[in-house]
């Protein structure tokens, strides 16, 4: 079923719900996302738990209308739709991007008993200074189809991804307004990751692709209680690259968190 829970300023937040089962799986897309990425998933869990995707604002069926796009607006965004779904028990699973605002939003939300992070954040101490960053989201702005198309493919795809996968990707980001896409990218690099990890209570497991390496003794110095699971031949993306064996891996890590 389709709803809307409203966000702390005023943005109509889209979600999907489904399933049964004491145990809630909220899953959050990366950039340019929306709940479609984890259809596979909806599928294989919801005979067991209660299964919400969402839509974060400028991404989906979900308000773009923002004027403050920050980590804490979009933790908001996941505080909105885990009150609206009246679940005691919570476990975000967070994307690429929404890895950061999943441990946010941890500390915002009572009932998250635990945090599942999808390819994203496998070195706490990587950084971007501001010079840097501007230098990445030119790219986009200078010219945003060549940039998704050529550039891209490099960072997020590996040499296993389905091509498929790969042109619904590509077609799904070029449906987006190149500045709206920056505007919803820039949070990430200006967020104290690291100073929110620190805070973070609950269990943190990460499914990380072998793309490049995780560095877990890093994160553990901010995360208390961190581990991580590797998906072999598969890029950034691997609940659409892999979904058989993502969802076996995911299952067995959902089984360990509960």
């Amino acid at each position: 079923m389709e709803k809307f829970a409203i966000s702390s300023d005023g943005q109509k937040i889209h979600y999907k719900e489904s399933g049964k089962g004491n145990t809630t799986l909220i899953f959050i897309h990366g950039w340019l996302g929306n709940t479609e990425w984890w259809e596979d998933q909806q599928k294989y869990f919801s005979s067991r738990y209660h299964i919400v995707q969402m839509d974060l604002a400028g991404h989906g069926k979900s308000d773009s209308s923002r004027q403050e796009w920050t980590i804490t607006r979009y933790a908001d965004d996941i505080k909105a739709v885990a009150d609206a779904v009246h679940s005691n028990k919570v476990i975000l699973v967070g994307h690429s991007m929404s890895g950061a605002y999943v441990l946010e939003a941890s500390l915002k939300i009572p009932q998250v008993k635990a945090l599942i992070l999808i390819d994203t954040l496998k070195n706490l101490d990587e950084s971007y200074t501001e010079e840097q960053t501007e230098e990445v989201l030119s790219q986009y702005r200078t010219d945003f189809k060549y940039t998704v198309e050529n550039i891209l493919p490099q960072y997020l795809f590996a040499e296993q991804t389905p091509s498929d996968v790969k042109e619904r990707l590509q077609h799904e980001f070029l449906q987006n307004d190149p500045e709206l896409a920056i505007n919803v990218l820039r949070p990430l690099y200006k967020a104290d990751v690291n100073t929110i990890a620190k805070q973070v209570q609950v269990p943190v497991i990460a499914i990380n692709s072998d793309a490049s390496p995780t560095d877990a003794e890093t994160n553990r110095k901010y995360l208390k209680n961190y581990d991580y699971v590797t998906i072999e031949g598969v890029g950034h993306y691997p609940m659409l690259e892999k979904p058989t064996e993502f969802n076996t891996i995911l299952d067995n890590v959902i089984k360990k968190l509960i």
